[in-house]
């Protein structure tokens, strides 16, 4: 089954600085985590973050399938690195 994206929800964790969304393969909930390096220009704080994170979604996801497809692992954290 392939990886799909579901579910809208994200989260900032301020503490990691970025932004936390699940993936869901088949029952299996995959937890992903993109930088906020890694995000289009923001305005900062929590809400800027997001609304990145919003506009960038469909790349966002291209990019984590593609992860996905290479490795599987119990959590991914997507870096600037891995959208070029």
């Amino acid at each position: 089954m392939a990886l799909a994206f579901p579910n809208h929800s994200r989260s900032y964790d301020d503490v990691r600085h970025r932004v936390r969304f699940v993936g869901h393969d088949g029952m299996i909930e995959v937890p992903f985590f993109v930088e906020t390096d890694a995000l289009p220009p923001a305005t900062g704080g929590e809400a800027g973050f997001l609304a990145a994170f919003d506009a960038a979604r469909t790349t966002i996801h291209d990019v984590a399938r593609e992860l996905y497809g290479s490795a599987r692992r119990t959590m991914y954290v997507l870096t600037a690195a891995d959208f070029r």
